[in-house]
Order: C-alpha cells, then sequence, then structure tokens
C-alpha cells in the first residue's frame, strides 16, 4: 500500500504493487517484482504479513460496519483485491460510502475500474502527506459527509511516511476532521520484539529508498501508540496484527507467535 512517495513514475517500484505482488496478484511490474524479490530474501515472510495485514483490515472493517459507521476514508488503500472495504460494508449497508485514496496512478486506475457502476464508492489519487487536498477533493466532499462519523482507515500506510513530525502532522490534520464517533483504523510495521539482525533491517531500509518512490520507516509500539492519542482505544487495544479480535477464516500465519507478524494494529474511536 501507498499513500505517500517521493516521486516515483508507474515504472518505479511502488509499495502497492510490491504488496499486490505479495497477495499473489498481477497488477505489477518488473520493478516492483525485482524490489518484493529483494525484500523476501531478506525476510521470506513478508507475503504471509501481507495477507496477516489484511485480514485485520477486514475484521476492523466489520466491526466498523457493524458499530453503525456508514462512511469509510480508505488513505494508502493499494490494489484492489478480494475483500475490498466497500464489498464488505455494503454488505451490512447497501447506502454505505467509501472513498479509496492512493499516490499509485495504477492502484487508483484499477480501483476505479473495478468500482464502476457503483456509485457509492470511489477512488482519487491523493498523497497522506497533502491531507487537506484529500479533504477538500470534490469527491472526497460529494460522498462524505464530515459532520457524521468516518472510519478513517491506514492500514500499513502510515510506516511509508518515515518523518514523524510530518506522520504525526498529517494524521493530526485528517483526526481533527472527523466527527464524534469516528473511528481511527491503523497498522503498522515494527521491529519491536523481533529478533532480526540490524544488517537485515538496514537491507529492507535501502531496497525501499533506492528501488521504489516510497520510502519505509519502522516505528516502536509507544511511536505507532502516538496517533491514537485522545482517541478510546477499541478492546483488545493496541496488539499484534494477529491478536486483534481474530476471526475463525483468519490466514493462520503467526498464531503461535504474534510477535513474528513484525506488524501492530490498533482501532480508535474519537469521543
Amino acid at each position: 500500500m501507498a499513500g505517500t512517495s517521493n516521486g516515483g513514475d508507474a515504472k518505479s517500484a511502488t509499495a502497492a504493487r510490491i504488496y499486490d505482488y505479495y497477495l499473489g496478484g498481477t497488477h505489477n511490474f518488473p520493478a516492483d517484482r525485482e524490489a518484493a524479490e529483494a525484500m523476501l530474501r531478506v525476510f521470506p515472510g513478508v507475503p504471509e504479513l501481507a495477507r496477516t495485514n489484511r485480514a485485520f483490515l477486514r475484521r476492523a472493517v466489520r466491526y466498523l460496519a457493524a458499530s453503525g459507521v456508514r462512511q469509510f476514508l480508505d488513505i494508502g488503500s493499494g490494489i484492489p483485491t478480494e475483500g475490498n472495504v466497500h464489498e464488505i460494508v455494503q454488505q451490512v449497508a447497501p447506502g454505505a460510502r467509501v472513498v479509496y485514496v492512493d499516490i499509485d496512478p495504477v492502484a487508483v486506475a484499477e480501483s476505479l475500474e473495478l468500482l464502476e457502476g457503483n456509485e457509492l464508492a470511489t477512488a482519487i489519487m491523493g498523497d497522506l502527506l497533502e491531507p487537506q487536498a484529500i479533504l477538500s477533493h470534490p469527491q472526497v466532499k460529494e460522498l462524505l459527509d464530515f459532520d457524521q462519523p468516518i472510519g478513517l482507515l491506514l492500514a500499513a500506510v502510515l510506516h511509508f511516511v518515515p518523518d514523524d513530525e510530518a506522520a504525526y502532522e498529517a494524521v493530526g490534520q485528517l483526526r481533527a476532521a472527523l466527527a464524534p464517533g469516528s473511528y481511527v483504523v491503523a497498522s503498522h510495521a515494527t521491529a519491536d520484539n523481533v529478533d532480526h539482525d540490524q544488517d537485515d533491517l538496514d537491507v529492507a531500509h535501502d531496497t525501499y529508498r533506492q528501488k521504489t518512490a516510497t520510502p519505509l520507516g519502522l516505528r516502536s509500539r509507544s511511536q505507532f501508540e502516538r496517533f491514537f492519542t485522545g482517541l478510546e482505544l477499541v478492546e483488545p487495544g493496541l496488539v499484534w496484527l494477529p491478536l486483534w479480535r481474530p476471526a475463525p477464516d483468519d490466514p493462520q500465519h503467526f498464531i503461535d507467535a504474534p510477535e513474528r507478524s513484525s506488524g501492530l494494529a490498533a482501532v480508535g474511536r474519537a469521543l
């Protein structure tokens, strides 16, 4: 997934298309596959992490829909894949509205093709680092009513904004636009409690910096928790990805060692 970029084009590797490759998709280019394979040589479990993250997003979206949320803003939405946000929420509430946001033109184009004929969902180009441009986008304003609760989805996107100040500021502006009763859903890659060699972590950082338009920056649990300051965390709080309200149909990766998922997840409610 990708929500921010340093200016790559469709021929450059992007996080969205690398993620698509890990999920077994076909919407990726040689540069994406090359970068993905470079990561796999160091972290062979990345595809399992991608599937585990996707499963968390589905669970969180179901929870929000069951809690009465009928509007969703998915930033860093990536390439469409099975179990998209609009498919999940519109099964619960046919009138629910969804806006997907990504900086990758391929991700946006594929999303628009998938959404053809669905007047309650759309996809736009947008950069997480330009939150006001997202919030003021005509299609966002047309579909979403910010006077009513919204589900802000930031799944596996914040670690592509390595600058802490920029990341906290961007999320702060997005949160400020949300009405009480809104939710923030986020997941984040971390090196906490994981026995990775520092050289391997350096390779991961270098791979994204050199081969993609989306730099990578891991954060600790306390750094990730800052994104939820002032929100009421939904049980079970901030946990490893597989531990956030697991469901019977989830992938069973990391079930015996959740910390090996290298991913943290949380859902917070605006009061």
